[in-house]
């Protein structure tokens, strides 16, 4: 039976993987992050977690980053907010090639993972390592609201 992915086995094995301390403040970060269904800033994780010091969170968010564990996307205001990484992401080599929703009105961030992106071909002399792509308009909460 796989075993759900936001349990505190796994994030401590998620640790292991990556060679991590299994701290008390890693562990709680990583609950967090997997509890939301959007990408996250350090602004607001600071707010949830007033037993974490800001410089100890960003420390965390900037090794998690450098792990592969997490990747970060902006939101339209220009805030970097983060979001934990498929399994495909590796050390200083993620593979966060999804779309990234940004809605107008709340402002949260939604990695969609699961849809189809289409190919591209780049001119010739090109060599692509990685992309972004964004979308804004209205998350289905926002939009229920506006009906």
């Amino acid at each position: 039976m796989k075993q759900p992915t936001n349990t505190p086995n796994h994030f401590e094995h998620l640790l292991d993987q990556h060679h991590l301390k299994k701290t008390a403040p890693r562990l709680k970060v990583l609950s967090m992050m997997a509890d939301k269904e959007t990408a996250t800033s350090q602004p607001d994780l600071e707010s949830l977690m007033n037993d974490v010091d800001r410089v100890t969170l960003y420390r965390i968010l900037n090794v998690f980053e450098e792990k592969g564990i997490i990747h970060k996307v902006f939101d339209l205001n220009g805030t970097a907010n983060y979001a934990i990484c498929t399994s495909n992401c590796q050390e200083h080599r993620h593979h966060d090639e999804h779309l990234h929703f940004n809605c107008t009105q709340c402002n949260n961030v939604y990695c969609l993972n699961d849809l189809n992106l289409p190919a591209f071909d780049l001119p010739p002399g090109f060599k692509v390592n990685g992309f972004t792509l964004y979308a804004t308009g209205l998350c289905p909460d926002c939009s229920k609201k506006q009906n």
